[in-house]
């Protein structure tokens, strides 16, 4: 399975405010949907109650060591190494990593691919990954992008950038 990490992060790797997201990118939720569809999702328990429902169309995994109340076709992990091996049994094709903080750096190691949309602007945030503050983790090749996106709604100015993990074979 290969494991991919979405994620839309500012300039200084503000990637939330107050519990959602402190932008409106209609472009980058788009690109998300078409993404994520028919795959698997795995998200820490703030991400879950941000999102607040299941996304149609693909298979939810919450990594939270509380016992909540979920509904049906969502999952829970006690572990990111729970939610890998619930992942592999249900998409064995790809499956991403959604959020949060906690949860983007714990999993990067494991890693293959990053779909990055970096937003631009002076955002001001709470929750920052700094793995993603004006760079790219180490490890990791450019492989499509910069590609503009925009929508007349679009709160801010963004770029969508695909990365892959530079392989060592030796």
């Amino acid at each position: 399975m290969k494991l991919s990490l979405i994620i839309a992060a500012s300039e200084r790797g503000v990637i939330g405010r107050a519990g959602g997201l402190p932008w409106r990118l209609s472009a980058d939720l788009r690109r998300f949907k078409t993404l994520t569809m028919g795959h698997a999702i795995l998200m820490g328990r703030k991400t879950w109650t941000s999102i607040g429902k299941p996304l149609p169309g693909r298979r939810m995994i919450v990594i939270t060591r509380s016992e909540l109340s979920l509904p049906a076709g969502v999952a829970r992990a006690d572990s990111l190494d729970a939610a890998l091996e619930a992942a592999r049994r249900i998409e064995p094709e790809e499956a991403f990593i959604i959020g949060g903080a906690t949860i983007y750096e714990a999993a990067l190691p494991h890693v293959d691919r990053i779909y990055l949309t970096r937003v631009h602007g002076q955002i001001e945030g709470d929750t920052t990954v700094a793995a993603f503050d004006r760079r790219v983790p180490e490890g990791f090749a450019l492989v499509h992008g910069p590609e503009p996106l925009h929508h007349p709604q679009d709160s801010h100015l963004a770029e969508f950038e695909v990365y892959e993990r530079e392989r060592t074979d030796a």
